[in-house]
């Protein structure tokens, strides 16, 4: 086990935080077309490298074809052991345009939360992962 010396968390290795992302179903979509930061909630699904979601048409879509480069984070955090998490996934986002990959898709258990149609799948293509575990401060106990 790895601690960061500078704040005493335990730094989590790459498969530490594929479990951690693939036990939870809500992240946060992290992008930066031109420039200007903005973070989206979604639901999600992990397929081997791949974080992969549901979206609509809109804002998320076009910050995509902007700049691909994203971030994405899951958190958690266990009330039994006061301890919490966290996990950055970065790399590359892109609509999933094979009409053979797209079908592939829809038989997954990857359902929006809300009632809109989201009839369109993005892949996350991560190329790094960032995680660490840590004892919650301020709990009474």
């Amino acid at each position: 086990m790895d601690i960061d010396p500078r704040n005493g968390m335990q730094i989590l290795d790459d498969g530490e935080c594929w479990e951690l992302i693939a036990s939870q179903q809500f992240g946060r979509l992290a992008v930066a077309p031109a420039g200007q930061p903005d973070i989206f909630p979604v639901n999600h699904l992990v397929e081997g490298n791949r974080i992969l979601f549901r979206t609509a048409e809109g804002s998320k879509l076009v910050s995509l074809a902007v700049n691909s480069s994203v971030a994405y984070e899951v958190d958690g955090y266990s009330t039994a052991s006061n301890e919490a998490w966290s996990v950055v996934a970065y790399g590359r986002a892109h609509e999933v345009e094979s009409d053979d990959e797209s079908a592939a898709m829809e038989e997954l258990p990857l359902f929006p939360w809300n009632t809109a149609p989201k009839y369109t799948f993005v892949a996350v293509e991560v190329d790094r992962l960032s995680g660490r575990r840590f004892v919650a401060e301020g709990r009474q106990q």
